[in-house]
């Protein structure tokens, strides 16, 4: 049974840190960014170093204080927000932002856990490499929380999620042991992979501190193109035909015309790509070592209207063009959210599942009352953000029945179909029943055996992902 972080051992704990270190709980701590939960804490500990880490997770298990970890907040699925049991203490990491070190010769850099990831990208760039992973809220997300859900974003197709361009961690374990498992490493067959089970825990298995992250060569040249589909079968012919064609393809996004009506009644300044708003398009974004992006795309365009897959496009003559096509991806987002969805639902499937589940779970939706369905996302993983809303004009249901019924048919749809009911965002606390109604038996056993023997007391991040 954990115990509240009382005055008591907020005292203790303020007497072995620096002063300032543990502070007050401003609201932005115990909110998520949709607004959907308000939490509770005793207190926020914010840490400049690891070993000063280290003490607070020591006073915590001896006083069995549960800890939340807190990176910059952009959860979409409450880890980083706990709403009931005894008041934990909320340990932000957003002190340790420094960069450590950069190694562009081995295409490393050693970032700390705080560093906001648009800072990564800056710290790479001053190097002359790219650091690929790319999110909506890089502004503002740090990179240990990117690493703690393994986060995906827009360029998974070519350089994978975060695990993928992580070598190595520092973290704290739930005793209050520091492991030093910063390498720079690409071969290290050494044991179990212990970065592997940190990345992705959510905070539930220790406190990530520090990472090494690979790098890459910056693309000579860039480019990208909007191309009009006339249905996800025929943009899913058209990301073979690219792949095929150009070889590696940065990213592959799949737009739906409802997206692109969100951003007509929420965000007209916005540029409409197309005079007539189409039913389905894709955003193609290339990175070569050489040649033309541009006539890459335009022979790629002649190709796929000659198959009858594409019907109308735009091919990006400039940097500021490409941008423009981007905006359009990046704001669908911030356009559901001013609309209001009844039910938003981030998914995987087999990519030659895709069509047939967008199809069939229109259908079932349809069934269950009067719906308007925003899918897009990033078809070359296959991961949809599949957003259900109410008919234009009307708020968002209130009724949780009814709520509930359209996410566990979306969810059971695409578990039923070999996907995945949690893609890129992870399970935090929103998804935990999911993941015990659909989750593999013999894995969860595993990750409850993980669990207590690395947290046998549970004071890491109670309550998200496994209870």
């Amino acid at each position: 049974m954990l115990n509240p972080a009382d005055p008591a051992f907020l005292t203790a704990l303020e007497d072995l840190l620096p002063p300032g270190t543990l502070r007050p709980v401003a609201p932005r701590y115990i909110e998520e960014p949709r607004g959907k939960w308000r939490g509770h804490a005793a207190a926020v500990a914010c840490p400049a170093l690891v070993e000063e880490v280290a003490v607070i997770v020591r006073a915590a298990a001896a006083a069995r204080v549960g800890i939340v970890p807190w990176g910059g907040g952009t959860g979409l699925v409450g880890a980083q927000v706990m709403t009931e049991g005894p008041l934990p203490l909320i340990l932000s990491l957003e002190r340790m932002n420094r960069i450590r070190a950069a190694y562009p010769e081995e295409n490393v850099l050693l970032a700390e856990a705080g560093v906001i990831l648009a800072d990564v990208h800056k710290a790479a760039e001053a190097v002359g490499r790219i650091f690929p992973l790319t999110l909506a809220s890089q502004g503002s997300c740090r990179i240990g929380g990117n690493l703690a859900t393994n986060a995906g974003g827009v360029n998974v197709l070519r350089y994978g999620n975060a695990r993928d361009l992580c070598l190595g961690l520092e973290a704290v374990l739930p005793d209050g042991s520091i492991w030093h498992g910063l390498k720079r490493l690409r071969k290290d067959n050494t044991g179990y992979d212990l970065r592997g089970v940190l990345i992705g825990a959510e905070g539930t298995l220790g406190v990530i501190t520090a990472a090494s992250l690979r790098l890459f060569p910056k693309p000579a040249a860039e480019g990208a193109a909007l191309m009009v589909v006339r249905d996800p079968a025929a943009a899913l012919a058209l990301l073979a035909m690219a792949q095929a064609r150009l070889g590696v393809v940065s990213a592959f996004e799949l737009i739906s015309g409802m997206g692109l009506e969100f951003l007509a009644e929420t965000m007209p300044q916005v540029r409409q790509p197309f005079a007539e708003k189409p039913a389905w398009m894709v955003l193609i974004d290339l990175g070569l070592a050489s040649g033309s992006p541009e006539e890459a795309l335009t022979e790629l365009f002649a190709a796929a209207l000659a198959e009858g897959l594409v019907s109308d496009g735009l091919i990006s003559q400039s940097r500021a063009q490409r941008a423009q096509f981007w905006e359009i991806r990046e704001t669908i987002p911030l356009a559901n959210r001013a609309v209001g969805s009844v039910s938003s639902h981030d998914i995987s499937l087999p990519l030659g599942e895709v069509d047939g589940f967008i199809r069939d779970a229109g259908r079932a939706l349809a069934a269950l009352g009067d719906w308007r369905i925003n899918c897009f996302g990033h078809l070359g993983d296959g991961n949809l953000h599949y957003n259900v809303f109410p008919p234009q004009g009307e708020k968002p249901s209130a009724d949780k029945a009814q709520v509930a019924a359209v996410q566990d048919l979306v969810h059971a749809m695409a578990v039923g179909r070999g996907g995945s009911f949690s893609a890129e965002h992870g399970i935090g606390r929103l998804k935990v029943e999911d993941l015990e109604r659909y989750g593999d038996p013999a894995k969860l056993t595993a990750m409850r055996a993980i669990k207590t023997a690395l947290d046998p007391l549970g004071i890491m991040n109670p309550g998200a992902v496994l209870r």
